[in-house]
């Protein structure tokens, strides 16, 4: 518990209502959860404004609320205390009412498009690895150090954020690796925190939903190295060719990696096999178990931020060669006549032909491709059409089906997928996308290939507003169950 005062230090305040003497008890932006002692943040979304439940909270015993504007008809009780941003203050007390954790570990966060739940996973895997206590904050599962948690988004709202990082830093972590997405920096979710380094490892067209332009996205993740410390590392990706923007404002010690050219850390593919790669990291060997390009980039995203902590280069050489592929991430599931279908999250255009061009290079003479793949409802709509394209430009037959619908109709979420594509292009719509699973395994023929993309470690579809049980790699298992057991025809 801390008073009011403690907790406003250094939050710009244009007007306050009551005494800031007041001891607080928790935090909250949610009325319903409010209630005697707490601060509640009346924040303005996308859907709800907080500012209509100030009354609710009132009512229930808070003892502070935090607003952007005061209500016309004051309710009696609260400290009312007025910021420009509500989702700022709440970053800053949030920090000051669990003591700064972010100070007391090696913070690295890491931002872009695609590769940043497997290139924080990896620096956690590593580092534990290696000895040490670590924390881990990503799309598929939060951890302390080897308690899990369940992920409800890619990056918490700061009083989660905060929370788990002072239960990090209770829990003996030395580090925490955390995804830090476009939309938590501009919500400013991570305000307040120490960074020892900074990540970034590509930017394609993604949520335009929400940014509306590609500029104002490239603007939000480049934000996030703006506000690095002097002391903290900033590594980019030079091959992407936004690479250097990030940085170019930056603070921070700027490293640079690369698969194609200059950089201060670099690597190449030497060899690419089903089951692995062999990497050259700056002129050393490495046998790793992930595949493709992209993956390559993880690594090495994974290795350069190792060594800017100060570990030995031979160590984690040795650490990256053991590492396991990331849950839902190019995740294979095998069927016991050689069908293998490949479950990976790839919901973006860049994302699904990295996937598809890394299967290419690994795919026999003869073995089908079958590619099925969806675009989620409520999102960016222009990548629809492209996603569609890419899909069939790779695969023998793409099955065009269901992701996360949401408020949308799956048949007008397939009709912008289909607009682009032609009429000798081979491909299948189906809806259901349990339905389309099934197709795919029944079109293919022993020792053929399935890309199942989109949702890779979900274990859910959301229609409407309900979270309906689905994962596809639990129905392609069951699936490949029933080809073996059923009964040959005769």
């Amino acid at each position: 518990m801390k008073k009011l005062s403690e907790l406003l230090v250094g939050v710009p305040v244009l007007e306050r209502i009551g005494p800031d003497d007041r001891p607080v008890g928790r935090l909250t932006y949610d009325s319903r959860d409010a209630g005697d002692g707490d601060c509640f943040f009346a924040v303005r979304g996308t859907a709800r404004d907080g500012h209509d439940f100030i009354p609710t909270a009132a009512a229930a015993g808070a003892a502070v609320v935090v607003c952007e504007s005061l209500p016309g008809d004051l309710p009696e009780g609260p400290t009312y205390v007025v910021v420009e941003n509500t989702n700022a203050a709440m970053a800053d007390m949030a920090a000051a009412f669990y003591g700064h954790p972010s100070r007391e570990l090696e913070l690295v966060g890491i931002t872009g498009t695609n590769g940043k739940t497997t290139t924080v996973t990896l620096l956690y895997d590593l580092v534990r690895a290696l000895g040490h206590r670590a924390g881990l904050i990503s799309t598929v599962v939060y951890r302390i150090d080897d308690q899990s948690l369940e992920a409800t988004h890619t990056t918490p709202d700061a009083i989660r954020l905060n929370e788990m990082l002072r239960r990090m830093a209770d829990a003996g972590c030395h580090y925490c690796f955390m995804e830090v997405s476009s939309h938590a920096i501009v919500q400013q979710r991570t305000r307040g925190l120490r960074f020892a380094g900074g990540i970034f490892s590509n930017i394609t067209h993604d949520h335009l939903d929400y940014h509306k332009t590609f500029a104002a996205y490239i603007a939000a993740k480049k934000r996030f190295f703006d506000e690095l410390p002097p002391e903290a590392f900033a590594l980019t990706n030079a091959d992407d060719r936004n690479g250097r923007v990030m940085v170019q404002n930056t603070r921070a010690k700027v490293r640079t990696l690369s698969l194609r050219s200059a950089a201060d850390f670099r690597c190449r593919i030497a060899e690419l096999h089903p089951d692995g790669m062999l990497l050259r990291i700056d002129g050393r060997e490495v046998w790793v178990r992930l595949l493709g390009r992209f993956n390559a980039y993880n690594l090495l995203s994974a290795y350069a931020a190792a060594l800017l902590l100060g570990f030995d280069r031979d160590e984690v050489l040795r650490v990256l060669s053991t590492l396991a592929p990331v849950s839902g991430r190019f995740e294979c599931v095998r069927a016991a006549d050689g069908t293998t279908a490949i479950v990976d999250y790839a919901h973006t255009p860049d994302a699904l032909e990295n996937v598809l061009r890394t299967i290419a290079e690994i795919r026999r003479p003869g073995q089908q491709l079958f590619v099925l793949c969806g675009c989620g409802g409520d999102r960016d709509r222009t990548k629809r059409p492209e996603m569609a394209q890419i899909a069939v430009r790779y695969a023998d037959t793409a099955i065009l089906t269901s992701d996360n619908p949401r408020h949308e109709s799956p048949e007008s979420i397939l009709d912008d997928m289909t607009a682009g594509l032609q009429p000798a292009d081979r491909y299948l719509r189906i809806a259901d996308r349990a339905e389309a699973i099934r197709t795919a395994s029944l079109l293919a023929r022993p020792g053929d290939l399935i890309l199942l993309a989109g949702k890779g470690h979900e274990t859910y579809q959301i229609i409407g507003d309900v979270k309906h049980h689905f994962d596809d790699r639990e129905r392609i298992a069951d699936e490949f169950d029933l080809r073996h057991t059923a009964t040959p025809a005769h």
